[in-house]
């Protein structure tokens, strides 16, 4: 049972510090000294333009993209310290 409670804890701490960076990298983004939190790529195939397979009666998209900015890299690992150094019962 803790270690199903363990996972789900990290899985959170994770997710939440992806969705911290975001918010933050949107905030920043522009003009202005923050701006280099911004600072990032998008990685994938098909990000762009997606792949297409056209059966005739069904029509098929695959795509997968991935962005990472300076914020996210911040966010992501300072929510993985708190896991590791907060002692969970």
């Amino acid at each position: 049972m803790k270690s199903a409670r363990r996972n789900f804890l990290f899985i959170f701490f994770l997710v939440s510090g992806i969705i911290v960076g975001s918010l933050i990298a949107r905030a920043v983004d522009g003009p202005g000294f923050w701006s280099w939190l911004a600072f990032g790529t998008t990685i994938g195939v098909g990000a762009v333009d997606p792949v297409v397979v056209d059966l005739s009666v069904m029509r098929l998209s695959f795509g997968f993209s991935l962005t990472m900015t300076i914020a996210h890299i911040i966010c992501i690992g300072a929510a993985m310290l708190i896991y590791y150094t907060v002692k969970w019962r």
